[in-house]
């Protein structure tokens, strides 16, 4: 099938996919022991994986070995650099070594989180990208080969052993869990005449929050690391007849980076909240505009009429019950929303006894008996707002904005933090003082046909997302020069 022919309609009803078919079931397709995929029921297989019970991925008998029990090893070259003081060095670094992992426990945390911290500074370090967090997705079986999250974290080595850098890789059967939407993408790809899946994804499974991806050590050759390691994806992705490599909720200085490197640069939206030096809540409330300012009032009033009692716990006053009982919330949410968990109730628990005060969660009292609640893990500079829910056949009039969005404002101006991220979606966010942003995401595209006709979609959707944050903008709910006003 050439691709002339059938690029004029590639992308043609992205719009219209839905999640279930008329009759409520889903149609799958699997990867098999041989990596070939298998269409079960038709097209809307390419969009929504398999079934829970059949989603393991299976370890490709390729060239590349990947199996569970095994890492593989590669020659990555990288051009010579010069020294921290700009000096030429005999000694320049001309090649890395770079494992393919199959676990995140085969490598120390130690030195897993030295790339991490190096990579971001204490002061703006992102409590997704460290070991613990990755750890606990694995454990608990939230983000693994079974569930179609198959670890292939790329770890690169010096001549003698050293780490350098990591990145956190994943191969996948399925779009699920990723937020940045190709399921287009895989569409296009089946009329095409290719296998999207297996792909490889860059990212924290599960969390559509910004932060690095490629995590390099400080040295004389921090940027020929952090290519090397770039173009092991792509040799890795050829290699293992990947469709693609996907890295998603980069940096910006990251993505600008990658676009250089052949990676294909796509553009999304967030709405995030901006400290603006406050010293209160009310503080806050002032730099809106009147009907906005008086409307959050009375949501949080709705709080108080209803004797409800917020608490923010961290640390050690998050008990095994809290975690149990905001595992119910998430469940009535996933359950009642989106139809699937992805998140089990072993990663609350491992999740919040390793992270500790890195953890805050919010929950919702009402005459001593927990009702709601929300998670959030504290970074250097940002609070990064994740999961929410309620108990089931309640409801409580803005509750989910007082513990999303109004405690999180709170604790990022105590706490003397910059931003709050409030994860995915929402326009609603606006009126509540948080405002659009740009989001990223790289993209190499193995087939190089299929790279033409995904390259020009992009530019087209650029344009489009740049004139929405534009419109966006103007509906602004702070006062007339705020925003211009203050220096991010």
């Amino acid at each position: 099938m050439a691709l002339a022919a059938a690029a004029p309609s590639l992308f043609s009803w992205s719009l219209s996919v839905s999640r279930r078919s008329k009759c409520g079931r889903h149609y799958h397709v699997y990867v098999g022991k041989t990596g070939g995929i298998t269409p079960q029921k038709g097209i809307r297989a390419i969009f929504w994986g398999r079934e829970r019970r059949k989603k393991e991925m299976q370890p490709f008998q390729r060239d590349l070995s990947l199996s569970a029990e095994e890492s593989t090893t590669a020659n990555v070259e990288v051009s010579r650099g010069r020294t921290e003081d700009g000096a030429d060095s005999a000694s320049a670094l001309s090649t890395i070594n770079v494992s393919v992992v199959s676990s995140i426990s085969l490598v120390p945390a130690d030195d897993w989180d030295a790339c991490a911290t190096d990579v971001s500074g204490v002061e703006a370090i992102n409590p997704f990208i460290l070991h613990d967090f990755l750890l606990s997705l694995e454990e608990s079986k939230s983000a693994a080969p079974e569930e179609g999250w198959l670890p292939q974290h790329l770890v690169a080595r010096d001549g003698v052993g050293n780490v350098l850098g990591v990145v956190p890789l994943y191969l996948k059967s399925h779009s699920y869990g990723e937020y940045v939407f190709d399921h287009a993408w895989a569409n296009a790809y089946f009329r095409y005449g290719g296998s999207y899946y297996p792909k490889l994804q860059s990212c924290i499974p599960f969390t559509p929050a910004t932060g690095p991806r490629i995590l390099v050590r400080d040295g004389a050759f921090r940027d020929q690391v952090f290519d090397g390691l770039c173009k092991a994806m792509q040799q890795l992705a050829v290699q293992m007849q990947a469709s693609s490599v996907n890295v998603t909720f980069p940096r910006e200085s990251d993505w600008e980076r990658m676009g250089k490197l052949g990676y294909l640069q796509r553009i999304g939206m967030q709405y995030h909240w901006n400290n603006r030096n406050y010293r209160s809540f009310e503080d806050f409330l002032m730099d809106l505009k009147q009907s906005k300012r008086k409307n959050i009032r009375q949501e949080r009033k709705k709080i108080q009429v209803q004797n409800l009692k917020m608490k923010r716990l961290r640390g050690d006053d998050i008990k095994p019950y809290h975690w149990d009982a905001f595992y119910d919330f998430y469940r009535n949410t996933t359950d009642n929303k989106w139809g699937q968990a992805y998140l089990t109730r072993d990663f609350f628990h491992m999740m919040g006894s390793r992270m500790g005060d890195k953890v805050l969660l919010v929950v919702a009292e009402d005459g001593g008996e927990l009702v709601g609640g929300a998670l959030n893990l504290i970074g250097g500079d940002t609070l990064y707002g994740r999961n929410w829910g309620c108990a089931p056949q309640t409801y409580y009039p803005s509750l989910h904005f007082e513990a999303c969005y109004y405690q999180a404002i709170e604790a990022a101006i105590e706490w003397g933090l910059k931003r709050v991220e409030a994860g995915a979606q929402g326009e609603h966010k606006i009126q509540r003082g948080y405002v659009p942003t740009a989001t990223y995401s790289c993209h190499f595209i193995s087939d190089p046909n299929f790279r033409r006709a995904i390259e020009s979609f992009l530019n087209q959707e650029t344009l489009q997302m740049r004139l929405a944050l534009e419109l966006l903008e103007e509906t602004s709910p702070f006062k007339e020069g705020i925003l211009g006003s203050y220096d991010e």
